[in-house]
């Protein structure tokens, strides 16, 4: 008894674990085609959900999710290219449906921040740590040497 209350607890556990990484696609989005369908899942992968923004319409439970998903597989079935469709939705929706922007001149900055960043890190790592000078600067003039004496004579005392 106690094993199969066991093996029961694991199974729910287990189920409870694996919910979040179903994915959003009702069965009846789905297109009976298998290379169509897997296409069509390769494209939604690609795409954000506009309301949800940190996931891609392929997991996202959002009406607009469902939506762009059915736009996706009316294209494909209309025979168009998987560039031809990532090209159709960001025409009406614009670069930010992407997940992964275009390397364009318009993203430059974005794809070159963080590369920038890490330079200057690194650079003031290096500066950080390297060593100070010691005596790099122009000789002490005579009153200046009078003086420090003094300064250093006063803490004698």
């Amino acid at each position: 008894m106690r094993r199969l209350l066991a093996a029961m607890t694991l199974a729910i556990w287990a189920a409870l674990a694996t919910a979040p990484l179903a994915l959003a696609v009702e069965p009846g989005e789905m297109l009976s085609d298998p290379a169509l369908e897997k296409r069509a899942r390769t494209i939604s992968a690609e795409l954000r959900c506009l309301v949800c923004q940190n996931q891609s319409i392929d997991d996202s439970d959002a009406p607009l999710a469902a939506d762009l998903r059915r736009l996706v597989r009316e294209r494909l079935v209309a025979h168009d290219s998987n560039q031809q469709v990532l090209d159709y939705i960001v025409a009406r929706y614009g670069e930010f449906v992407l997940l992964k922007p275009r390397f364009e001149t318009s993203t430059l900055l974005l794809w070159l921040t963080p590369v920038l960043v890490l330079i200057g890190g690194l650079a003031l790592a290096f500066r950080a740590t390297r060593p100070v000078e010691q005596g790099a600067g122009a000789p002490l003039t005579a009153q200046e040497k009078a003086k420090l004496d003094d300064i250093l004579n006063a803490k004698d005392t």
